[in-house]
């Protein structure tokens, strides 16, 4: 009787062990089912890319065209959430901690990419290990502009004005260890020239002490600072790309002054470190689709923004390239975290 018991156990115990390897082949097919899967079908819901700025800022406006361009082609909307603070950090530290399934994306920059690797003595996340290059987005130079009363005009002018008058020039920036401040600091390294460095909270009130004549000169973008100088209260002096800019060809290159002098700056998409490689190639692929677009290239020209695109392999070349430019600026210039 023992043995009719037992027999009639082994179809039921093989039965559990078939359910339980279906099972387990189930759960390995989902966990295994390639990342070309994944990528086809993405994206199923909306996108969101977080802007480490305030709104209506250059950075937010060529972040919102791009996001309605990358929208009309995913065929999914791709909403601009802006975090602005902390030297940018609020907005990078929240998309570095965002789950790694492409549906959060960050316009990280020079600034929160790079500068802040030895500017923030904590930096809360690591731009190399935390994050995903998608693409290069576009560059800006920055523009060299001056209070009219000042009697320079010209780079070469104000190089001369500077060093026959060591510590009397100050230059406003949105804060020590920004990209407008150690901007200043490269030029003031590669010219030999002392002048005083005042931080301020953001770029309006130092172009306004700028205009009223507290501070000498700024290094801003021009979407901030040409609108000053078309109307006759600021005078630039020239442009930090080491070329003249597309947008703006009557104004020179500091290098030309100062041979070797290059200070564009750029901004990029990434995502959280995990994203499938291919859900990353497919948003690389139509990012690099839209910034090619001549209506919109020729949109942010007038302003000295140049759109530019780029393979994820490219953008992290270019910020392995700029770290150790940077790090030496910092370092002449005195800069400890903060």
């Amino acid at each position: 009787m023992k043995r009719r018991e037992d027999s009639a156990a082994i179809p039921e115990t093989m039965m559990r062990l078939i359910k339980l390897l279906a099972a387990t082949s189930a759960v390995l097919s989902c966990a295994l089912a390639t990342p070309g899967a994944h990528a086809q079908n993405y994206p199923v819901k909306p996108i969101k890319l977080v802007v480490p700025y305030p709104p209506s800022g250059i950075g937010d406006t060529a972040a919102r065209d791009i996001a309605l361009n990358l929208a009309q082609r995913l065929g999914q909307p791709v909403i601009v959430e802006n975090k602005p603070g902390a030297s940018q950090m609020i907005g990078a530290e929240f998309v570095a901690k965002s789950a790694p399934d492409g549906y959060t994306l960050f316009l990280g920059s020079l600034s929160s990419l790079v500068l802040n690797i030895a500017a923030q003595k904590n930096l809360p996340y690591d731009p190399f290990k935390d994050f995903a290059p998608v693409s290069l987005a576009f560059t800006t130079p920055l523009y060299l502009v001056v209070n009219p009363s000042l009697p320079v005009k010209s780079v070469a002018d104000l190089i001369a004005y500077a060093r026959g008058n060591p510590g009397k020039l100050s230059f406003g920036s949105i804060g020590a260890g920004s990209s407008l401040h150690l901007t200043a600091e490269m030029f003031k390294s590669m010219t030999g020239t002392d002048m005083v460095h005042i931080p301020y909270k953001g770029s309006m009130p130092a172009l306004s002490d700028l205009v009223g004549g507290q501070i000498q000169l700024v290094f801003d973008v021009g979407t901030s600072a040409l609108p000053l100088v078309h109307g006759g209260r600021l005078r630039v002096l020239g442009v930090t790309s080491k070329t003249r800019a597309s947008g703006t060809p009557d104004i020179p290159p500091i290098a030309d002054t100062v041979p070797g002098f290059d200070a564009s700056f750029w901004f990029g998409i990434v995502a959280p470190a995990g994203v499938p490689q291919p859900i990353i190639d497919k948003l690389s692929t139509e990012l690099r689709a839209i910034l090619r677009q001549p209506a919109l290239r020729e949109k942010f020209r007038s302003s000295g923004v140049e759109l530019t695109g780029s393979t994820p392999a490219e953008m992290t070349a270019q910020m392995k390239a700029d770290l150790p430019i940077w790090q030496e600026v910092q370092r002449k210039a005195g800069i400890s975290p903060e």
